[in-house]
């Protein structure tokens, strides 16, 4: 058994492979996983993995969020952007993409051609971006995140390019009156504004959506609209750098 580990900021994904194009896939809270499963042994991150009921690896291979240094007992390191380009092609069998990966709490734009990373752009200071952004939008309105994901239409035009400043923002367009849906819209229409110069830079003529952020269908909608070029959303977006990690361990 393979095992492919993505320690994000927000939550470690794990895809355990038995056969080749067999998965199991299991998510755990980071901070939950860190403190009930994960110590820290010389300097190293100890996993007990029959604790977490998934048997013993014969590999581990595992990638981090951002510059975070992860030093998991066991385990083979593979730089997090390598890691999803590696899912990426896996998953899609591509050769050709920009790869947009908007996680918990980053953003990742990644110009992969002949197989491999060209050049990339992330933007880690900044959460208005990510997936936390939209929960904390969604939470604004009182809507669910699935909702908030089938909004694209009429988007109410929200400027703020801070996550704190633009919570005040939409809640003074919620009392202007403007109805939910173009509301929603606007939330989802200022991710892709944030998005858009890293993806005008890196741009090809297909891009594959990958994290979890890649699950909202209207953002989906709107980078297709605005960008002119279809965008492919793998089967398993959320595990992707996991899957990355195991494609690695393939070779």
């Amino acid at each position: 058994m393979i095992c492919g580990i993505d320690l994000g900021s927000r939550n470690v994904k794990i895809a355990l492979m038995e056969q080749e194009g067999s998965f199991s896939f299991h998510r755990f809270d980071t901070v939950s996983f860190y403190r009930e499963h994960g110590k820290s042994v010389n300097g190293e991150l100890q996993v007990d993995f029959e604790a977490l009921g998934l048997g013993v690896p014969k590999k581990i291979v595992a990638t981090g969020y951002g510059r975070q240094t992860i030093n998991l007992k066991g385990a083979e390191i593979v730089p997090e952007i390598k890691a999803h380009v590696l899912g990426a092609i896996y998953q899609t069998g591509l050769q050709e993409f920009t790869l947009l990966d908007l996680g918990g709490q980053d953003s990742k734009v990644v110009l992969v051609a002949r197989g491999k990373m060209m050049d990339f752009q992330t933007n880690d200071k900044c959460a208005a971006s990510t997936g936390r952004y939209l929960e904390n939008m969604a939470a604004v309105l009182d809507i669910k995140m699935e909702e908030l994901a089938s909004y694209d239409e009429n988007p109410v035009d929200l400027s703020s390019t801070c996550a704190i400043f633009g919570e005040t923002e939409l809640i003074g367009k919620v009392v202007e009156g403007h109805p939910i849906a173009h509301l929603g819209a606007g939330v989802n229409y200022t991710i892709f504004k944030r998005i858009r110069p890293m993806l005008t830079k890196l741009l090809t003529n297909t891009i594959v959506f990958t994290g979890g952020v890649a699950h909202n269908q209207a953002l989906v909608k709107i980078i297709e609209r605005e960008m002119k070029v279809p965008v492919l959303v793998p089967k398993y977006p959320q595990y992707n750098g996991a899957i990355g990690c195991i494609a690695f361990a393939l070779g």
